[in-house]
């Protein structure tokens, strides 16, 4: 792939599909030269269940991106989510080749040896992230090639999904008319665009509150230990506004964007907002604070579930630089605030950084995970260029790809 093709991040979402078009700049960059975005009513928390409106929404999509960009897209990365999406962390050994040096292929060989767990039949792997390798008893040890030794260990993080879940975002994409060079796991998409080297070393929980879905990645010691990806969202939120104004889902969602407050001690007492009622019953005034209330409540359950699951795997004391928000429902006023009293440590809102080009469009929590992937792209083609996985194969071919340039990146 020539250095001047556009990279381009496909965010397929529950509640939205967003399609960033990126470009390598000259100072090695990420300059963004197109967004296009469109409402999504294909998925349900984060799996396909109509390919036909999701198709439709992927071409809205970057059919506006690409005329922005004023250039026409073939390929894509893309993101992949939803509560099939499951982590676990394995233990690969070998014996070091004669030489007693470590080679490429002595990687490869305790890569597969840690991959050899026991997976159902309908999952497949779809990333295999080492942690840190071990040579003779020696930790902490990023890149082995080249280095002596008899005994050769690596600890990974491998994450499986539904076959069938994401061969559907496989058709969907291609029946859009786009190929895709590589699925990349939503956390892993944002933590690129977000999180800083430091936080990824001291510790750090990426939470990424999406429409259908809401997904935690735990970083230590500069690599992924925990993945999760709970199945309740932003979509949550909208329908208790809904059903406790007893107003459209849709105009719940605009009531949520216009005057939603995480934090209803933030409201002042006076203010009021407009409620349009069902089955064309008179408008009517309620307190915002009752409004945010509703918002609160559901943010808090949303938030103890991600706390009571970084308690579970007994990282609590391991994250020193706190909690990293993002996406859509991050925007929501009052939402740190909220999320600092639940995780009792600090909390910051991650949105896009290190780029040039739209930076005043995509600098929003919302495009993280798009711009993710941009980054991603972006780290691949400086890797290996001229790999481009299409069609259905292409899922067959991430665990090799995971092998040869993931641990570039961790």
């Amino acid at each position: 792939m020539p250095k001047g093709d556009p990279i381009v991040g496909l965010d397929i979402g529950t509640s939205k599909v967003c399609a960033v078009i990126g470009e390598e700049g000259e100072d090695g960059q990420i300059e963004i030269v197109g967004v296009g975005s469109t409402a999504s009513t294909g998925l349900r928390k984060g799996v396909v269940v109509n390919i036909d409106a999701t198709v439709r929404a992927i071409e809205t999509a970057v059919a506006e991106a690409e005329l922005m960009a004023g250039v026409d897209i073939s390929s894509c990365y893309v993101g992949i989510g939803g509560s099939h999406i499951k982590g676990l962390n394995s233990h690969g050994v070998i014996a070091i080749s004669r030489s007693r040096e470590v080679a490429q292929t002595d990687v490869n060989r305790v890569l597969d040896a840690a991959k050899a767990v026991a997976i159902p039949l309908d999952r497949e792997v779809i990333h295999i992230l080492p942690q840190q390798y071990i040579i003779d008893g020696q930790d902490g040890i990023n890149d082995p090639v080249g280095m002596s030794g008899v005994r050769l260990e690596v600890e990974t993080h491998i994450v499986t999904g539904a076959v069938t879940s994401v061969q559907n975002v496989v058709k969907s994409v291609n029946r859009a008319g786009l190929s895709i060079e590589d699925v990349i796991l939503i956390p892993l998409a944002s933590s690129a665009a977000i999180l800083s080297e430091d936080e990824k070393e001291l510790g750090v929980v990426l939470v990424d509150v999406g429409g259908g879905t809401t997904s935690v990645a735990v970083f230590v010691e500069g690599s992924i230990w925990h993945t999760e990806i709970l199945s309740i969202g932003g979509f949550n939120v909208t329908k208790d506004i809904s059903v406790g104004l007893r107003t459209p889902i849709t105009e719940a969602e605009k009531l949520k964007i216009e005057y939603g407050c995480a934090l209803s001690s933030m409201v002042s007492s006076g203010e009021e907002v407009e409620v349009m009622s069902v089955g064309g019953r008179k408008k009517h005034f309620i307190p915002r604070e009752i409004l945010a209330k509703i918002i609160e409540a559901r943010l808090e359950e949303i938030f103890n579930l991600v706390n009571r699951e970084i308690k579970a795997v007994g990282y609590e004391n391991s994250i020193t630089t706190g909690i990293v928000l993002t996406g859509g429902e991050a925007m929501l006023e009052g939402i740190p605030e909220l999320a600092e009293r639940i995780f009792d440590c600090p909390v910051r809102i991650g949105t896009p950084k290190n780029i040039g080009g739209l930076v005043d469009i995509v600098s929003k929590p919302v495009y993280t995970t798009a711009v993710g992937l941009v980054s991603y792209g972006m780290k691949s083609r400086l890797v290996t260029r001229g790999f481009k996985a299409v069609g259905e194969n292409v899922f067959k071919s991430l665990s090799a790809k995971a092998r040869n340039w993931f641990s570039e990146f961790f």
